[in-house]
């Protein structure tokens, strides 16, 4: 049971809000519920729909920030994020299931976005304390400093999802997929 009031439609968030929920129905078709909890404080709705904007105009495929988001979501046991990024990975990046199932595991099928997913998920899992090894692997895959800020940026993103859904334990609305492993 969610721990704060989501607001049942656009016309029942706080006036400030409503602009940015337009944007997402707009973007999506719909709402779902994080967009509707998140918007009780227009500014942090505001702040996780500049950032992640900015992102979805960067460098890293659509597809890679999904297996990231995939990746990171499973880390930190999140449901929401789980459930929403496996049925986007499915339905606007095309991954199929053996791909989601890696990008749960930390990886990917795909060799240059594998190393992506790696180390997103050590940066995610070893909260940012990566190796040298780990820095020179992603960078041997072809990825620009700039991308791998991007990657890191892409994990802080979706950390702060896992958490807010979390913390404020928002009902799912999307097909429900569970976390597997422990924290």
């Amino acid at each position: 049971m969610p721990r704060i009031p989501t607001p049942s439609t656009v016309a029942d968030a706080p006036e400030a809000s409503r602009p940015l929920l337009d944007a997402v129905a707009k973007q999506l078709g719909s709402v779902p519920n994080m967009f509707r909890a998140i918007s009780l404080s227009p500014h942090a709705l505001k702040g996780y729909l500049d950032l992640s904007g900015a992102l979805s105009h960067g460098a890293l495929p659509a597809a890679t920030r999904e297996r990231i988001a995939l990746a990171v979501a499973e880390i930190n046991r999140c449901g929401y994020c789980l459930s929403a990024h496996t049925y986007l990975g499915r339905n606007l990046v095309r991954l199929d299931d053996v791909e989601i199932t890696a990008n749960r595991n930390g990886a990917s099928n795909d060799p240059k976005a594998d190393a992506a997913v790696r180390f997103a998920a050590k940066v995610a899992g070893e909260r940012g304390q990566v190796s040298d090894a780990d820095f020179v692997a992603v960078k041997g895959a072809g990825y620009t400093d700039a991308q791998v800020i991007e990657i890191v940026q892409h994990v802080a993103l979706n950390i702060f999802t896992n958490l807010f859904n979390e913390v404020f334990q928002t009902e799912i609305d999307f097909p429900v997929v569970a976390p597997r492993r422990a924290a």
